[in-house]
C-alpha cells in the first residue's frame, strides 16, 4: 500500500463528519494535513484536536469551495512561496498537494415539488457537490501533472448510480462529480500522467449528521468511521472505484444494464429507496 507519511493531504469539508474521520486516519499515518471548510471555529478545533492526538502538522483554511477566486487564491498560498492571502496574513508554503480529497458535500433533503423547496439551496448543492470539484482540480492538479505524481479523490455517492426519491438535486450533483472524475482520469491518461491517480467513492447511506433520520431496508446504514477507513485504504491501494458496501460496488451497474425499467423500480422499492427520505431530519451542511 502507498505510504502517505509526510505527504500533503488536502481534505475539503475536513472539519467535521466523514472529512474529520479521514483526516484523523491520515494524520495517524504521518500525513501533513490541510483542512478546508467554511466554519473557522470548527476547523481550528478539529486541527488542534487531531494534531494534539497524533503529533503531526494540521493546517486549516476557511474556504468556501464554491468561491472560485478564493479557491485559486488559497491554493496558491498552500503551494507557493510566502504569499499574502489577505492584509496582515502572510502564509509560509506548505508544499505541493499530494492527495486532493474532494469531500465537502451538501443536501437539501426535500422533494423538488415540496412547497418549501429552496431554489437557492438547490443551486448551492450543485455548486458544492459538483462545480467545486472543478475549481479544486484546476487549482491543484496541474502541479501534480508537472511532477507526474499525485492523487485526486472524489467522494460521490451511490445516489450517482441510483436515483433516490427526495434526493433529486443531490443525486444529479453527485452524478456530475462522478462524470467529472471519469473525464479527469481519461484526460490524465491521454496526457501520459500515469503517476497521477484518481479514486471515485460511491457510498450508500452512513450515519453522518447529513443524513440523520434516513431509513433503509435490506442494506444497513453504515458507520461513518468504517466508511472513512475503507476510503483511506482504497486511496492507499490506488483503487479507481470504491462502492460501499460491497454490494454497491457492482449491483446498481449490473441491474441498470440488464433489467427493464419497471422491474428495476420494483427492485429499488424493495430496498426502500422510494421512502428512505420520508424520515429525514438531517441538516444541510458542508
Amino acid at each position: 500500500m502507498k505510504d502517505v507519511a509526510h505527504k500533503v493531504v488536502l481534505i475539503t469539508g475536513g472539519h467535521s463528519g466523514l472529512g474529520k474521520c479521514m483526516a484523523r486516519l491520515f494524520s495517524q499515518l504521518g500525513a501533513v494535513l490541510v483542512l478546508w471548510g467554511t466554519n473557522a471555529t470548527q476547523l481550528r478545533a478539529a486541527a488542534e484536536e487531531i494534531s494534539r492526538e497524533t503529533g503531526n502538522a494540521v493546517h486549516w483554511f476557511a474556504v468556501d469551495v464554491t468561491d472560485r477566486a478564493l479557491v485559486y487564491r488559497t491554493a496558491q498560498a498552500v503551494q507557493s512561496p510566502p504569499f499574502e492571502l489577505r492584509p496582515l496574513l502572510t502564509l509560509r508554503r506548505i508544499g505541493p498537494v499530494d492527495i486532493l480529497l474532494n469531500n465537502a458535500g451538501l443536501v437539501s433533503g426535500k422533494s423538488i415539488f415540496d412547497a418549501s423547496y429552496d431554489d437557492a439551496l438547490a443551486e448551492r448543492v450543485f455548486a458544492v457537490n459538483t462545480t467545486a470539484h472543478l475549481w479544486t482540480i484546476r487549482a491543484f492538479v496541474p502541479e501534480m501533472m508537472r511532477r507526474n505524481e499525485g492523487h485526486v479523490v472524489c467522494v460521490s455517492s451511490a445516489g450517482a448510480m441510483v436515483g433516490i426519491s427526495g434526493l433529486a438535486e443531490y443525486c444529479a450533483s453527485k452524478s456530475g462529480a462522478f462524470g467529472l472524475n471519469e473525464s479527469l482520469r481519461r484526460e490524465l491518461k491521454s496526457r501520459g500522467c500515469d503517476g497521477v491517480h484518481t479514486t471515485v467513492v460511491c457510498p450508500y447511506f452512513f450515519n453522518s449528521g447529513m443524513f440523520r433520520g434516513v431509513q433503509s431496508r435490506i442494506i444497513p446504514i453504515m458507520d461513518e468511521k468504517y466508511v472513512a477507513e475503507c476510503i483511506v485504504r482504497a486511496i492507499r491501494e490506488e483503487r479507481q472505484f470504491l462502492g460501499l458496501p460491497r454490494l454497491i460496488h457492482y449491483f446498481p451497474l449490473f441491474l441498470n444494464a440488464v433489467l427493464p425499467v419497471d422491474v428495476l423500480d420494483k427492485v429499488y422499492d424493495l430496498f426502500g429507496l422510494s421512502k428512505a427520505m420520508h424520515s429525514f431530519v438531517g441538516k444541510a451542511k458542508i
